[in-house]
């Protein structure tokens, strides 16, 4: 793989910047390849406009910033328009469609999961969206091993919410499966 880039994006408090650091540190601690991740948001913290980069490769990595994106999650409707013209021809968008209504013009693969409903129905927990989203990314994008991101979820979410973020993930990896059956 010469380069992939995702961008991970929505509103402050959402997590996305722990998905990103997620997704960089399974790629890199336990897959061994190279990523860096970089991340941007609002200083309104919560509520505010929120993104984080990863930049995947097995060679080196000459520029840290995500500028033709092979993936973007977009868990807002201003960030799926905001970002969406950054992504490649062919690329990859996830949106939540409990909260993504309008899609860009394009020619990219859409899929459309509820996230947060998955979060708050299935889990019990709207924290754990960002931890959804990672599952639904990682089996669909299928750059990071499922087990490398199980890893690194274990190893970065606080302690005490292991389990509950491990059940969150898995809820994602199922509903990207279903999404790629249809």
């Amino acid at each position: 793989m010469d380069r992939y880039e995702m961008r991970l994006s929505g509103s402050g408090g959402q997590g996305l910047i722990l998905a990103g650091k997620i997704m960089a540190e399974a790629a890199v601690i336990y897959d061994g390849r190279n990523a860096v991740q970089t991340q941007s948001y609002g200083p309104e913290a919560r509520g505010g406009a929120s993104k984080a980069e990863v930049v995947i490769s097995d060679g080196d990595i000459d520029y840290p910033k995500a500028l033709n994106l092979d993936l973007l999650l977009a868990l807002t409707q201003v960030s799926c328009a905001k970002y969406s013209k950054d992504l490649k021809e062919g690329g990859i968008l996830i949106v939540d469609s409990g909260l993504v209504s309008e899609l860009p013009p394009g020619n990219f693969r859409v899929y459309r999961a509820p996230i947060t409903e998955i979060a708050v129905k299935k889990i019990g927990k709207a924290v754990v969206t960002n931890i959804v989203a990672v599952g639904i990314l990682t089996k669909i994008a299928g750059i990071v091993s499922e087990d490398a991101v199980r890893k690194a979820i274990l190893a970065r979410v606080p302690k005490g919410t292991e389990e509950l973020n491990m059940k969150a993930y898995e809820e994602g990896l199922k509903a990207a499966a279903e999404l790629l059956e249809t």
